[in-house]
């Protein structure tokens, strides 16, 4: 049985309109969204491409479809900018997620990402040396401690393309940060790099503040691997499909993080081309079976 809990299922809108490629449910009203988000039994929502940053605009919007904000995505830039210039940026959506009561904000460092590059094979990511996190940790740090005394507290994304994507970026990740740089654990991302979702949620539990999860099709997987695919591709050729349409065990996922005392939002995320795979049949599909790993867990699901 858990030491914590509940836990809150919410969903991304990527799955109806995305961020990255704009063609893929580009004529999806937020309407839509929202409207089929709550009828699939989601009670949060992170942020989208087509959400309004005015929380006087947003808020209602929110209200009308009984839909609490969880959270949403910020492309970060810290290593080639100062903290100061990065909270500068970043003010304007962090004040709209503490308006409305956003019990995170998730953090990516994207300089030099290939995530959003069709052409780019992810082999050409970015690296960075294990000598250069100290201080990029640092800066990171910094800058989450002034996030988590604004209100707002940093949730880190490991992702594909990106120079935190294996484990063993996560780990050194962790171990050159302060307590206030919290992990959003990614089941999808994780597993597409090849780590150990169990092994990393039981090391980093404690830093564990936010979960994303998405499955993946093995197949695609194994191919993209051997054609060193962009990002952007595997998602088209569908990577990534929600929790219980792929090999990842989410009945272990949830004991470990059971064990672990995890409470907060469980989302699921999975972007994937609309029009192959529509987006309220995929997120019921992904509430329910999440709903059956979390409660055979043994955690109460609100």
């Amino acid at each position: 049985m858990p030491t914590a809990g509940p836990v809150h299922l919410g969903v991304a809108p990527i799955a109806w309109s995305n961020n990255d490629m704009l063609e893929l449910g580009g004529e999806t009203s937020l309407e839509t969204c929202l409207k089929e988000t709550r009828k699939a039994g989601f009670t949060g929502t992170e942020t989208g491409v087509k959400f309004p940053m005015d929380p006087k605009v947003l808020g209602p919007i929110l209200k009308k479809h009984r839909l609490k904000l969880i959270s949403g995505w910020f492309s970060g830039e810290l290593l080639k900018r100062s903290v100061k210039a990065e909270r500068e940026r970043m003010l304007a959506q962090i004040d709209t997620y503490k308006a409305l009561g956003a019990p995170a904000y998730v953090y990516a460092e994207t300089t030099g990402t290939v995530q959003n590059v069709m052409d780019a094979p992810l082999s050409s990511r970015p690296r960075m040396a294990a000598e250069d996190f100290p201080a990029y940790g640092r800066k990171l740090t910094e800058l989450a401690e002034w996030m988590a005394d604004y209100g707002v507290p940093m949730t880190y994304h490991h992702h594909m393309g990106t120079i935190v994507e294996t484990q063993r970026e996560i780990d050194l990740l962790m171990a050159n940060t302060g307590e206030a740089v919290g992990l959003l654990l990614d089941t999808g991302h994780l597993a597409f790099a090849g780590g150990d979702i169990v092994e990393t949620t039981r090391k980093h539990g404690r830093r564990i503040n936010h979960v994303h999860c998405k499955d993946l099709r093995p197949d695609v997987l194994k191919t993209v691997r051997q054609k060193d695919q962009s990002f952007l591709s595997a998602v088209l050729d569908g990577v990534f499909t929600v929790p219980g349409d792929g090999y990842i065990d989410f009945h272990a996922f949830a004991r470990v993080l059971a064990d672990i005392g995890y409470e907060g939002w469980v989302v699921v995320e999975a972007e994937q081309d609309p029009a192959k795979a529509p987006p309220y049949e995929y997120s019921l599909m992904g509430r329910r079976h999440l709903t059956s790993a979390f409660a055979a867990a043994g955690y109460p699901i609100t």
